[in-house]
């Protein structure tokens, strides 16, 4: 569902409340803070009282370089803060995910009469139902879904924001690898007539030297399977955060001959993260899915409780050994 067929919905809802919260998914990615912060700057254009719900305590490094640039022209608040407002009048946004355990505070869901979900991962039984739930799976990212709205309300974005969208887009593209269309092509060049810097983009996406390293010794074990499925897993002794799994399967993708890429590790004591990518040919929503998790045709992830890695390692490499 595009965006613009439900403009209407979304702007009557918006113009019914005054104060606005709007929040993402925990472990903050650059499309989700982007997406976040395109809202904030159209609904502050349209003179609405915004809040950005954030609950993390640790952020990854583009998006911490994201919130010391913003932390004094944007109301930041945690949903203990949110608690204390009577929110039945109010609107609360989700953005870039679609199911309340992702959320950055499943808690304040229920403080609301109005919710409206922006996002462009795929539904199941676990998405929130009651909400006005606006879901474009072909969209490469939810900030190019926030572009368009920019664009049709013919809103002139600040340089910063404008940037910190095209960041989001570049991230979840993979640098405009994986699910880029023409009409993301379109958002990124409407971003930069907008003034968004794309030497800035790479600022905000370099990575951390300690953290490249720890990736590239799980990199270095890769097993190949059916020659197109690229398999890592991490050590046991290594905790590793979400957005790195995830970044070791966008370089997995760039081998010869790979099509999918599949590595897990553990993200704490008791959890197993997995994160999937595919450039099409297999559908690993379906894989992640099968975790308990969830995704789209390109990229998916899942966090496995209780069960040891190893366990983890075997039943899915039968799983991708199987899967066409």
């Amino acid at each position: 569902m595009n965006i613009l067929e439900k403009k209407k919905n979304l702007m009557k809802c918006i113009k019914d409340n005054n104060n606005i919260f709007i929040m993402g998914h925990k472990g903050l990615d650059l499309d989700a803070l982007g997406s976040s912060l395109g809202m904030y700057e159209i609904l502050s254009n349209k003179k609405k009282n915004c809040f950005l719900v954030i609950d993390d305590k640790e952020y990854e490094l583009g998006v911490s370089k994201v919130i010391e640039k913003v932390k004094n022209k944007v109301k930041i608040i945690s949903s203990d803060d949110v608690n204390r407002n009577k929110c039945g009048k109010d609107l609360l946004l989700v953005l870039d995910c679609n199911k309340p355990y992702l959320f950055q505070s499943e808690k304040i869901v229920s403080l609301f009469d109005n919710i409206i979900i922006i996002d462009h991962h795929k539904t199941n039984s676990q998405t929130l139902k009651e909400s006005l739930l606006i879901v474009d799976t072909e969209a490469s990212s939810t900030c190019e879904m926030i572009t368009e709205l920019v664009y049709y309300y013919d809103i002139k974005l600040s340089d910063k924001t404008s940037t910190i969208i095209l960041s989001g887009i570049v991230l979840d593209t993979n640098n405009f690898v994986l699910k880029t269309t023409s009409k993301t092509y379109l958002a990124a060049y409407y971003l930069t007539t907008q003034g968004a810097s794309p030497r800035e983009v790479q600022y905000l996406l370099k990575q951390d030297i300690e953290d490249y390293k720890i990736r590239q010794k799980v990199i270095t074990d890769i097993e190949v399977i059916n020659k197109t499925k690229a398999l890592s897993v991490g050590s046991q002794k290594v905790r590793y955060r979400k957005e790195e799994l995830a970044k070791i399967a966008d370089t997995l993708l760039q081998f010869n001959n790979i099509e999918s890429s599949f590595v897990i590790g553990k993200i704490d004591e008791n959890t197993v993260g997995l994160s999937a990518r595919s450039i099409g040919s297999i559908n690993v929503s379906k894989i992640a899915e099968y975790f308990g998790g969830g995704g789209d045709n390109h990229e998916a992830a899942a966090q496995i409780k209780d069960r040891s890695l190893q366990d983890i390692e075997e039943e899915l490499k039968k799983i991708i050994s199987t899967s066409t």
